[in-house]
């Protein structure tokens, strides 16, 4: 387990380590914000308050948020980037860091059951195409991509992950079957 998944004194392990990023960004343009926002939420952090997002600590993050520190000193705004334990209360940390990460999973499971009804579409209009086959490799690819980011963010093992994991594999069997068809009506076509 990684130095920051260990477990929180209430599990009667020892304190995870956190990355805090304190900001101010001006109020206008309100771009400045969101661009922050988005930035924080690609790399997995949680809202503690406005204005104060935390990592579980990691070189990676480290590297990032002070990337992003220096970006929002750039945007005329002021950021500190604190290392800390949690005193009291690391479990409602917990609780936040977890909840987002199953939220993800959730939202992962949505879209492949939008990937297996497009599939299933292109059965009923009978389209058994090159193109739609690379379009459908490349919605595939996204989801896959984009499961590998939320894993690679869930430090503590958020519910949902095994699920996600097996909807990504259901979408990989019905690309599979497609592909087959696809590849059996163009061979015919010749």
């Amino acid at each position: 387990m990684p130095e920051s998944a260990s477990q929180s004194p209430e599990e009667g392990g020892r304190a995870a380590t956190w990355l805090l990023l304190v900001y101010r960004i001006p109020s206008e343009p309100t771009r400045l914000r969101a661009t922050v926002w988005r930035r924080l939420k690609a790399l997995g952090a949680v809202y503690l308050q406005n204005s104060a997002a935390t990592l579980p600590k990691s070189a990676a993050a480290e590297r990032a948020l002070r990337k992003l520190q220096r970006e929002i000193l750039q945007m005329s705004g002021t950021a500190v980037l604190l290392e800390s334990s949690v005193l009291a209360g690391e479990q409602g940390i917990l609780s936040i860091f977890q909840s987002a990460r199953t939220d993800e999973y959730e939202e992962i499971m949505d879209r492949c059951e939008g990937f297996l009804a497009e599939v299933e579409k292109e059965y009923a209009k009978n389209h058994f195409t090159y193109a739609e086959l690379e379009e459908n490799e490349v919605d595939y690819n996204k989801l896959a991509s984009w499961l590998e980011k939320v894993k690679s963010r869930d430090e503590f093992g958020a519910p949902g992950r095994a699920e996600a994991e097996a909807a990504l594999a259901r979408c990989e069997r019905s690309l599979e079957e497609y592909a087959t068809r696809v590849y059996s009506e163009e061979s015919e076509g010749n």
